[in-house]
């Protein structure tokens, strides 16, 4: 038997083989299936982009249209699901909002064929399509109000957008969302991924799945740092206070909100597309102060932290263009979800093809042959202590 070393968090250690995803963190590069990120954010939409994550191709015209049908009319969801965020809080996360709800729509499709083509297809459907659904769903009813029903003329972006606000979006803003969902679909072997894997490796249905990934990235190492990107730029508050404020963190070694990566050591490429984007759509949408001061602190880290490999991530720029978006902060993560449920999808399609359930061993580092002591005679640490 071989034994590896221990490296905690698995960090570096291949957990799988994939065709999904590929990320070259030194040169800056990611692509799905191949296809560089840049041209799919500039040449497809996110319904698109999924199926070619969990398939494997793009679509043909005819395949294209088929999926993008299949998924307009399977946006409603089950009343019982709506009246159950009914009774959620109004002050709870939307993240556990959305946990609760991904799982409770396996009780809804119980049948479990995982090795039915027609059934993989299905779920796929559902999940693509209800998710966003159930997202808006509770963003409303937590306001009080009943939530908006889906618009079946349109797109997916578009009728996101529209049942969270009860507006119809522009269609520069709509696209802008439809790439924002493209970029954050996939992203390799992270933490959210790796709990779809291993909860898909025991074969449980699909909702299970999504629900143990959604609570993985609930976390705060993982989702939700765009929204502290937002707090960080609201404290600095003006563009002379960056330099300032940006010196004191390195000086403290404190970590600076929306920069660095586990995996790129140059500008996440996807942080570059953003940037674009959230530039025209202000330029569309009217000037917001806190781009203005987005700019100065990449100058500043990338001055003082440049060298050093860390430049900003995918989070830095798209909580600016969710919020200009009319989106609610603690909706980014959810919406994050929205976007990883396409990646998760396909990897949890991948790890049926070749399933073998993950059980890893351990370093123990305990004690052997202790002897039971009864409970009359056990002294608490206090009192061992002299206390």
């Amino acid at each position: 038997m071989t034994v590896c070393e221990y490296k905690p968090g698995l960090e570096g250690i291949p957990a799988a083989q994939s065709s999904i995803s590929y990320v070259n963190g030194l040169e800056g590069i990611l692509e799905y299936r191949g296809i560089p990120i840049a041209e799919l954010a500039t040449h497809s939409s996110f319904i698109e982009v999924a199926y070619l994550l969990i398939w494997g191709e793009l679509p043909t015209q005819e395949e294209l249209e088929s999926f993008e049908t299949e998924i307009r009319y399977h946006r409603r969801m089950k009343y019982q699901i709506g009246d159950m965020l009914k009774l959620f809080p109004n002050d709870g996360h939307p993240m556990d909002a959305l946990q609760t709800s991904a799982a409770a729509l396996g009780l809804f499709y119980a049948r479990r064929a995982l090795d039915d083509p027609n059934y993989i297809r299905q779920a796929v459907v559902r999940l693509l399509a209800k998710i966003p659904t159930m997202v808006a769903a509770f963003q409303m009813v937590r306001k009080g109000n009943y939530a908006v029903m889906p618009k079946d003329e349109l797109d997916y972006a578009t009728n996101f957008l529209y049942m969270l606000t009860e507006k119809i979006p522009t269609p520069y803003a709509a696209k802008v969302f439809d790439v924002c969902l493209t970029l954050h679909a996939e992203h390799t072997i992270n933490a959210s991924t790796f709990s779809a894997l291993v909860t898909a490796s025991t074969l449980t249905d699909p909702y299970a799945v999504v629900a143990s990934a959604v609570g993985t990235l609930a976390g705060p190492l993982h989702g939700g740092a765009n929204e502290e990107v937002l707090i960080m730029l609201e404290e600095i508050g003006s563009v002379e206070n960056v330099r300032p404020y940006i010196e004191s963190l390195i000086e403290q070694k404190k970590k600076i909100m929306g920069f660095g990566h586990r995996v790129y050591k140059v500008k996440d490429p996807r942080a570059t597309i953003l940037q674009s984007l959230a530039e025209q759509l202000f330029s569309e949408l009217g000037s917001d102060k806190y781009y203005d001061i987005a700019l100065e602190v990449e100058k500043v880290v990338e001055e003082n932290l440049g060298a050093k490999g860390i430049y900003p991530n995918v989070d830095f720029y798209s909580g600016l263009v969710y919020r200009k978006l009319g989106i609610p902060d603690d909706l980014f993560t959810p919406i994050f979800a929205i976007a990883r449920v396409a990646g998760w999808l396909a990897h949890w399609k991948e790890q049926l093809s070749v399933n073998r359930i993950f059980r890893p061993t351990q370093v123990y580092t305990g004690f052997h042959d202790m002897p039971y002591i009864p409970i009359s005679e056990r002294i608490s640490k206090a009192e061992s202590n002299g206390h």
